[in-house]
């Protein structure tokens, strides 16, 4: 069973970037927890209740036991010192053997900051002779998952299959509600027909109905072909 931490900047990057992938690994009886930064208000529509209920909702649709919450700065987050010992503890705590984390090119800072702050407390996580909570601990991989606001073509390392979980996906998306379907204009049924098209085209390069891209910016070693897709 492997041990997986998904990290996202802020309530719903998760579930957009990455939300099949984490319930077909929690259906195949992995662990995996959700580690929010931020609790992404202010918003037009929404507040900090309404996304902690939502994100609860999610939660139940994925099946997801565990999601922390960092308490970071929406709008303005920062790679800080304080930042990474915050989530660098979380590593030690969690010990993961995957972490999931927001690719690094995108138009939204916060991305841009979450995807740096993922790697940088990967790195200090392993530090001695630290204040520090827990042991020192390296997570081993680390992918990033494409949750952008560029209008950019990435050439993914992996896909994962999600053909079996694209439901839950796209339920999981819709719950929040103050994101997608609040205001004069929701675009919540754009976003799901997009995310459906989106899947559609990285499964059809995988040759499975639906799949969610991911990069590594390290080689991958196989020991086996046992489980590639054909």
């Amino acid at each position: 069973m492997a041990n997986i931490l998904a990290v996202g900047a802020h309530p719903d990057d998760i579930e957009l970037g990455a939300g099949g992938t984490v319930a077909s690994l929690i259906k195949k009886g992995d662990s995996v927890t959700i580690c929010d930064l931020t609790n992404g208000e202010p918003t037009p529509y929404g507040s900090p209740e309404v996304r902690a209920k939502e994100t609860m909702e999610s939660n139940a649709i994925l099946k997801v036991e565990r999601r922390i919450n960092l308490g970071l700065q929406n709008r303005w987050m920062k790679d800080s010192d304080e930042a990474r010992v915050k989530l660098a503890e979380v590593y030690r705590e969690i010990r993961p053997d995957v972490i999931l984390a927001p690719y690094h090119l995108d138009a939204h800072p916060d991305h841009v900051a979450a995807s740096s702050l993922a790697q940088s407390a990967r790195f200090i996580a392993k530090y001695t002779k630290t204040d520090m909570k827990g042991e020192p601990f390296y997570p081993p991989r680390i992918f990033f998952y494409l949750c952008i606001h560029l209008k950019k073509m990435i050439e993914p390392t992996l896909i994962f299959d999600i053909s079996e979980t694209i439901e839950q996906k796209l339920e999981a998306v819709k719950v929040y509600r103050s994101q997608f379907y609040s205001g004069d204009k929701p675009r919540g049924d754009e976003i799901i027909n997009r995310l459906r098209a989106q899947a559609a085209y990285f499964g059809y390069l995988a040759g499975v109905g639906f799949g969610e891209p991911f990069v590594k910016l390290e080689e991958i070693g196989v020991r086996s072909f046992d489980h590639l897709i054909p």
